[in-house]
């Protein structure tokens, strides 16, 4: 069994979205959210799993999706991931065996090489695809992320008692 999970840090553009990006009139940008990525990650939440995420580019609709999911550390604009990754850890205790990240492109390498479980969605880049531990069936943007969390809190979890007792604790979800 791998170490227990503590911190999952995702990638946005090819994670958590299927990396397209649409830019409108007066420079505005539209991003499109897997509802079932923002259910797996209440849940993993619930299950004390915090999160982070960890992009190159800055985006209203990242912000919004981030306060939605109450995900604690963003961090936009970012040229110098593992900088940022480094630090992130460091502020939180946690080890990089204890880490989950998923990412797709090559900007994503060098943090992918130091976590206990780097994740890549099935349409990352082939050199990325070739330094994690699993990718996933699911491409970003279609419930890639939730696939990931599902293993984890299966692996972590009885999961159906887990979900079960999320579902009598829990009225109102975000998705």
């Amino acid at each position: 069994m791998s170490p227990k999970i503590k911190l999952m840090v995702l990638d946005v553009d090819g994670v958590l979205t299927d990396g397209k990006l649409i830019i409108g009139t007066n420079n505005t940008e539209l991003k499109a959210f897997h509802s079932q990525d923002g259910m797996g990650i209440t849940l993993a939440r619930h299950a004390g799993i915090k999160f982070a995420i960890i992009t190159g580019r800055k985006s209203d609709a990242v912000r919004r999706r981030a306060k939605e999911l109450s995900i604690e550390y963003l961090y936009e604009g970012i040229s110098d991931k593992i900088q940022v990754f480094e630090n992130l850890l460091n502020e939180l205790n946690i080890s990089h065996e204890e880490v989950c990240f998923i990412g797709d492109d090559i900007n994503d390498l060098l943090i992918l090489k130091q976590v206990g479980l780097a994740c890549a969605p099935m349409n990352a880049v082939d050199m990325v695809k070739r330094h994690v531990h699993y990718v996933t069936k699911r491409p970003g943007g279609e419930g890639a992320v939730r696939e990931v969390i599902d293993r984890i809190l299966n692996e972590q979890f009885d999961y159906d008692d887990f979900v079960l007792k999320f579902l009598q604790n829990k009225i109102e979800v975000k998705q």
